[in-house]
């Protein structure tokens, strides 16, 4: 059984400036940025090395993450998303 992309993943989106400062300039799908949001975490290890679900946030990542200084990986695709129009 072959699993069809979902739509909504490949809709190139508006990005915040926030948003852009990380991943580069939008409009981009939302899979597209989360990749590249996960290509900024890893460059930076951002990955915290006790518990490797969560991130820790520096100046560029704090304004998406609704200045929390760590958030789970869950929660942030969800704060990601305020930044996509």
């Amino acid at each position: 059984m072959v699993r069809k992309a979902n739509p909504a993943l490949l809709k190139p989106m508006n990005l915040s400036a926030d948003l852009e400062a990380v991943v580069g300039k939008g409009p981009m799908s939302r899979g597209e940025v989360v990749k590249k949001i996960w290509e900024y975490i890893k460059k930076n290890n951002l990955q915290n090395p006790q518990n490797k679900r969560n991130i820790m946030a520096d100046a560029k990542l704090k304004p998406l993450f609704g200045g929390k200084g760590e958030v789970s990986m869950f929660e942030m695709t969800k704060l990601v998303s305020g930044h996509l129009s």
